[in-house]
């Protein structure tokens, strides 16, 4: 009897997987991984129509999967750093206008940040502030460049946020950023309490962000009253398995190897990508306050947002996991437009009402 059930069961499986993947040709790896053929993936129908469109237009590769066209010294990786930044930066003033806010660039104890203030704050978010990390993979979005999520936050949560331009390599490397966090923040909560801060940013921003709460718990600091971990970058190491399975569906990443790759080398400057400051989702997340995630189901960083997310849920913190249909990595910063964006930032603005004081 026991046999034929186990007959029973195996004739199941195989079944489910001629049924799932008769259309596949699919193999097994020498490793226990399994090859899967070239196939179209059609734009996802149940997405956005502003999404679907841009999901549909020719994806940009400026630099090859192989790493061929990065640069390869100090002073090209600066160069190139910093003619990204200037075009990203582009506008910003006219935008901070056009949304209702007013944009001061100033420092604080010698870092750099960006003063955004909504022109009609929320009476519920008079005594908040948004302390705000952008992204970049720790290489890029510097200068006006690193406000533009900052914009959306303070105009659509009508919140105070203060945007920390951080010191990035090939001049700055590890733990360089880290530090500029934390000096910011200790400024600031001599000013006021931490639970009526939040902190975050998308991608190496959201990354950054539990990196420096990971430092603040070692500092004996009060941490903030509420995180935002948009996709965040929270593993530098090829391990996450969305970085394989999602390896060019994410319109945006694409790959992790060459410029992602490059970037996580530049950045640890030789530090074992496996420490926490660096890759946070290998730190322990007792004592971590409540934490807002996104990430999209063809987001490269899909698995670091779920892993993160499990982590901080195993040391008893609030998490609040949203995955959107259809969204590559940051497309809720990149298709503005996008209900999925607009949802985002209104669920973000609600976690924060709910956990700032």
């Amino acid at each position: 009897m026991r046999r034929n059930q186990g007959l029973a069961v195996a004739t199941t499986a195989a079944l489910a997987a001629m049924l799932l993947f008769g259309g596949t040709s699919m193999s097994e790896a020498q490793d226990g991984g399994r090859r899967i053929d070239a196939r179209t993936v059609p734009v996802p129908a149940a997405a956005s129509q502003a999404l679907r469109e841009s999901i549909a237009a020719p994806v940009p590769v400026p630099v090859s999967a192989d790493g061929g066209g990065l640069p390869e010294t100090d002073d090209e990786w600066a160069a190139f750093a910093a003619a990204a930044d200037a075009a990203a930066g582009q506008g910003v003033d006219a935008a901070a206008e056009q949304l209702g806010l007013t944009l001061e660039r100033g420092e604080v104890e010698g870092v750099a940040v960006h003063r955004v203030t909504p022109n009609e704050v929320d009476p519920a978010h008079a005594d908040h502030l948004f302390l705000y990390v952008h992204g970049g993979g720790y290489v890029f979005g510097g200068g006006d460049a690193s406000v533009q999520e900052a914009l959306f936050i303070a105009s659509r949560a009508r919140i105070p946020v203060l945007s920390i331009d951080y010191r990035m390599p090939p001049a700055h490397p590890f733990p360089a950023a880290v530090e500029d966090v934390v000096t910011v923040y200790r400024h600031v909560l001599a000013q006021r309490p931490a639970r009526s801060l939040a902190l975050g940013g998308t991608s190496a921003g959201g990354g950054l962000t539990l990196a420096a709460v990971h430092r603040f718990l070692a500092l004996g600091l009060d941490v903030p009253g509420a995180l935002y971990a948009g996709t965040p970058w929270a593993d530098l190491t090829k391990t996450s398995d969305t970085l394989f399975t999602n390896e060019a569906v994410d319109r945006v990443l694409l790959t992790y190897d060459g410029l992602l790759r490059a970037a996580a080398e530049l950045y640890a400057d030789g530090h074992d990508l496996k420490d926490p400051l660096l890759s946070p989702v290998y730190g322990d997340f007792a004592g971590f306050p409540p934490t807002y995630l996104v990430t999209g189901t063809r987001d490269m960083l899909l698995s670091d947002t779920a892993r993160t997310h499990r982590k901080l849920r195993a040391a008893g913190a609030v998490a609040d996991l949203n995955v959107y249909e259809g969204v590559s990595h940051a497309d809720y910063l990149l298709v503005p437009e996008s209900p999925e964006s607009q949802e985002v930032y209104a669920e973000l603005n609600a976690f924060l009402l709910r956990h700032l004081e």
